[in-house]
């Protein structure tokens, strides 16, 4: 397992070994052990989701304002470009963002600590299975709104389809 950092401060861009041969591939998408004495994630996970998405959807950027969640992504049909917003007013990354693609093919993971922002765009149909540090409260939910231009995030991508709730986030301002 190969573990990079990136520029946003604790996420990870994780590359678990991917073991291939005639018959197909085997990878480990998620051992304790490893994943604390390597990644230090040391947060237990609590909950696991999946995500299913046509072509073209775009959804977050989500987050939870008082019980925040860590999330360990990854994909196992498709390709995805997940995007992660630093929201924690005390980091040395707030305000930036970060863009990287996911993919059944490359069996990338991406490692989010809790207090950031999350939304994904996807370039195939897709499913996305996520583990999460906490368990997700509707009431504590919130939206960041995916086009705001004191971001600029560069999506990949023109007139994504999204859901009324993610059409309706907060900007970065109304946040803070």
């Amino acid at each position: 397992m190969k573990i990079e950092k990136t520029d946003i401060q604790d996420c990870l861009l994780i590359k678990p070994k991917i073991y291939k041969d005639n018959r197909g591939f085997f990878l480990e998408t998620f051992q304790k052990e490893r994943y604390l004495n390597d990644a230090k994630i040391s947060l237990n996970f609590v909950q696991d989701n999946f995500s299913s998405s046509s072509k073209g959807v775009l959804r977050g950027l989500h987050f939870q304002k008082n019980k925040p969640q860590g999330k360990l992504i990854y994909v196992v049909k498709g390709r995805i470009y997940d995007v992660v917003v630093d929201i924690r007013k005390n980091s040395a990354t707030f305000m930036k963002w970060i863009g990287v693609d996911l993919s059944m093919s490359n069996g990338h993971q991406l490692w989010i600590p809790p207090g950031l922002a999350h939304g994904f765009v996807t370039f195939e149909d897709a499913n996305i299975i996520y583990k999460c540090t906490d368990y997700y409260d509707p009431d504590d939910e919130c939206t960041l709104i995916w086009n705001d231009p004191k971001l600029n995030i560069d999506w990949k991508i023109e007139n994504p389809k999204i859901s009324e709730k993610d059409s309706k986030g907060l900007k970065f301002c109304e946040l803070f």
